[in-house]
């Protein structure tokens, strides 16, 4: 009888957590509240700092310069230019020398006029996850990072999708895609770098906007990068939202996975599905060359490294007209162990023409979870990644 009580306390706790999780999802039937989720634009934690003033984040005084770009549509979004250090150290005097102001004619400062008129800077365009602002967390780390394979010549451009930030608008999927394509636009026409010069990031939810953009110049006008890095991608949001809890609290519809007829209801509802998987499929057939890094780490408990498995093997796939089994791929496929550390598989492919290869990288590492993993990855991946000059000659990162 004594514990009759505490049987009774545990049935209402669940039925009350039970009632408080159908509101959560039923709400995300309204489109605008599920882009809230999806997208938590409106979540940061710089509540005492400003993007527009990035010395408040750790760099030096015009080591970024913040400036907007503008899109087709007529929003008008905030981004960082951020110089290498060790270009930036060559010349200081002058960066200090210029005034800091915001918004700013970027073609006007130095830091512009260093990447556009080097025919040897190569540009790394980031995409940022969801959630906060280019200087959120560990963002800003990440473009340090990026930069250390070649410090005098890897420059960083990194924006904030509509609604984000300092950025004009609302987000979603045909948004932020038309977003990524003015900032790579704004870098070809703008900047004036080629293509083979620039490697395309993205992390998270902007591993689904960096596939849709690289597909759109793919498909569309035939561009080619010198690289494509996706971090814990996913293979769609409808899939994901299966195993995906909200800061790894809070879950979306993994608890519905024991009622098909319920969980397939609310997955058809899903406004913005971003098939990242399909996506890149349809990259890699049209592409002469592609160098794809799948990049992801095991204890990353909100998107599933299997994700990023999954893309690999479907990647692979479609490189072979006559289509490759798991089992095929896995006995040509070239596998490195790490130890404790994880592992890496590549898949090399030739086009269609001599000379064309399509190369696909994956790392699963055992750490970092989805933010810190790029600390421990960058200096291998970015030597593995061939920047091409406008000769045609290759150059690794670490020249």
């Amino acid at each position: 009888m004594a514990i009759s009580p505490i049987f009774k306390k545990a049935y209402w706790s669940l039925a009350a957590a039970g009632g408080l999780y159908f509101v959560f999802i039923s709400l995300l039937l309204n489109a605008s509240i599920q882009r809230h989720v999806l997208y938590l634009h409106k979540i940061h934690t710089s509540w005492w700092q400003d993007p527009k003033r990035p010395e408040q984040f750790g760099y030096l005084k015009n080591q970024v310069r913040p400036f907007n770009i503008s899109t087709i549509d007529g929003e008008t979004l905030f981004a960082w230019h951020v110089l290498p250090l060790a270009l930036y150290a060559k010349h200081e005097t002058l960066l200090i020398d210029e005034p800091t102001s915001f918004p700013v004619d970027i073609a006007d400062t130095l830091a512009f006029k260093l990447l556009s008129r080097d025919p040897e800077s190569r540009l790394v365009i980031n995409f940022h996850g969801n959630a906060g602002t280019v200087a959120q967390g560990w963002r800003t780390d990440t473009y340090r990072g990026i930069s250390s394979g070649a410090s005098d010549k890897i420059h960083v451009l990194t924006v904030d999708y509509r609604g984000f930030g300092h950025s004009t608008g609302s987000p979603t999927e045909a948004g932020l895609i038309t977003d990524g394509v003015a900032v790579v636009d704004w870098a070809l026409g703008m900047a004036k770098i080629r293509p083979e010069r620039i490697v395309i990031i993205g992390q998270s939810l902007g591993t689904a906007v960096a596939t849709a953009v690289v597909e759109h110049f793919a498909i569309q006008r035939g561009v080619e990068f010198a690289g494509v890095v996706l971090v814990a991608a996913f293979s769609d949001l409808p899939t994901l939202t299966l195993t995906y809890s909200l800061g790894g609290v809070i879950p979306l519809l993994s608890p519905l996975r024991p009622y098909p007829t319920l969980r397939d209801f609310f997955a058809r509802r899903i406004q913005d599905t971003w098939q990242t998987n399909s996506r890149l499929e349809n990259v890699v057939r049209n592409s002469r060359n592609i160098d794809l890094t799948l990049i992801h780490a095991r204890d990353d408990f909100e998107i599933s490294w299997k994700h990023s498995d999954a893309l690999f093997y479907s990647v692979a796939n479609a490189t072979s007209e006559q289509g490759l089994t798991v089992k095929q791929i896995d006995g040509v496929k070239m596998h490195q162990s790490l130890g404790d550390a994880g592992w890496v598989n590549t898949w090399t492919a030739a086009g269609k023409r001599d000379g064309d290869t399509k190369k696909i990288r994956q790392e699963i590492v055992a750490s970092g979870g989805k933010y810190m993993v790029l600390r421990s990855c960058w200096p291998a991946t970015l030597i593995d990644i061939r920047f091409r000059s406008q000769s045609g000659c290759y150059l690794s990162s670490g020249s």
